[in-house]
């Protein structure tokens, strides 16, 4: 999936992305880049919603998750089952979301899912603004694999 098919993606299924005017800079099975301007995001001291911050993060996060599952063809309802974040700094202008996937990490996590169908993984998100870290999400993941031909056999 390429940027512009991603960031069309998230505003038509999770709208309020749209609603941050979040973009996409990169996106791959292996990083995503994510970018939000502080003006539909800003709060009452001038600087970016503590809000979306963290969803700038989740958002970054999911995808990455998301691309590699659809990369290696795994059906599945990917969803968020914790996160934490630190606040760093005040976020004082434009902000990226970069989140990548850990190879060891994904190798237990995919035996996982193949073996019980039910898998969790932890991604993290650093969120920058101004070429400071000034926000990190770190995230629990589950993705549920969907059995589409076993399923629909069985109707």
């Amino acid at each position: 999936m390429n940027p512009v098919t991603l960031a069309a993606y998230l505003h038509e299924h999770i709208p309020i992305s749209r609603g941050m005017a979040v973009s996409v800079l990169r996106a791959s099975a292996a990083e995503v880049a994510l970018e939000a301007p502080l003006g539909p995001n800003i709060n009452v001291h001038g600087t970016m919603f503590g809000g979306s911050v963290s969803t700038l993060g989740l958002l970054a996060a999911w995808s990455v998750l998301h691309l590699r599952l659809e990369a290696e063809g795994i059906a599945n309802r990917l969803v968020i089952h914790k996160t934490d974040v630190e606040y760093l700094l005040p976020v004082t202008g434009t902000a990226q979301a970069l989140s990548s996937l850990d190879a060891t990490d994904w190798d237990s996590f995919r035996h996982m899912l193949e073996r019980r169908s039910k898998a969790r993984l932890t991604v993290v998100a650093e969120i920058i603004c101004d070429g400071l870290v000034v926000a990190r999400l770190t995230g629990e993941f589950v993705a549920i694999a969907e059995r589409q031909n076993e399923d629909k056999s069985r109707q």
